[in-house]
């Protein structure tokens, strides 16, 4: 896996499989676009932002340190995890009804070419959400991590 990240955002982190190449970067492209499109990228891009402007975030066990870097990056993770969260959940409702509609494909009930024009349709939505769901579910593994160094770093000293 490869994380990037944006000089304008810090908070947003790109995870796609693979190491870091062309291919990557691009599948990390997608990921952004997606997010402007959702209106979830709380900063504005220029025009002509590219792959190449994507600041590959190296691999750092949050566990390493104690102090500011532990916690700045244990709240990454967490801003991580709220926006895949929110990803989702939009989604998963119209997953859903795509999901069910596909158990048609394997009844003898008869469809219009209109049916399944629909269903292909829906096929990018269900994928997006599968997708996203998996990054949510490993993005919720490793923020167990990081909440607990932050309930740490809030705990006030004992007297």
């Amino acid at each position: 896996m490869v994380q990037y990240t944006l000089a304008q955002s810090p908070e947003i982190i790109l995870t796609v499989p693979g190491k870091d190449s062309a291919k990557a970067r691009e599948k990390a492209m997608d990921q952004l676009m997606e997010l402007m499109e959702a209106g979830n990228l709380p900063t504005e891009l220029e025009e002509g932002f590219g792959a190449q402007q994507l600041i590959e975030v190296k691999e750092a066990s949050i566990d390493t340190g104690s102090g500011e870097d532990a916690i700045t990056q244990a709240v990454q993770v967490l801003s991580n995890l709220a926006t895949l969260k929110l990803k989702v959940q939009d989604s998963r409702a119209e997953a859903l009804e795509i999901r069910k509609a596909v158990d048609v494909l394997f009844s003898d009930q008869s469809v219009t070419e209109e049916e399944i024009t629909r269903l292909k349709e829906g096929f990018k939505v269900l994928k997006n959400f599968a997708q996203a769901n998996m990054r949510y579910q490993e993005a919720r593994a490793k923020a167990e991590q990081a909440r607990l160094i932050l309930d740490q770093a809030l705990k006030s000293p004992e007297k």
